[in-house]
């Protein structure tokens, strides 16, 4: 069975996290605080990410319209 490339970039992460436990730590703190940049593009997937990028240039685009 072929996995996609989103559960090896899953299972590869989670086999690095239990291979090295210390050195994650300031890494899980800060993105259990905050979210993970890659998990939020992970879960989108390309076109999620594609439309993220777009309404943030449309809104810039906006907002810098409006405020002259």
């Amino acid at each position: 069975m072929s996995e996609t490339p989103e559960q090896r970039r899953e299972r590869l992460r989670l086999e690095e996290k239990k291979g090295n436990p210390i050195g994650n730590l300031s890494d899980a703190t800060n993105s259990a605080s905050s979210g993970s940049l890659v998990e939020l593009v992970n879960g989108l997937g390309w076109k999620g990410t594609g439309i993220l990028i777009l309404v943030a240039i449309v809104g810039f685009i906006l907002f810098s319209v409006f405020i002259r």
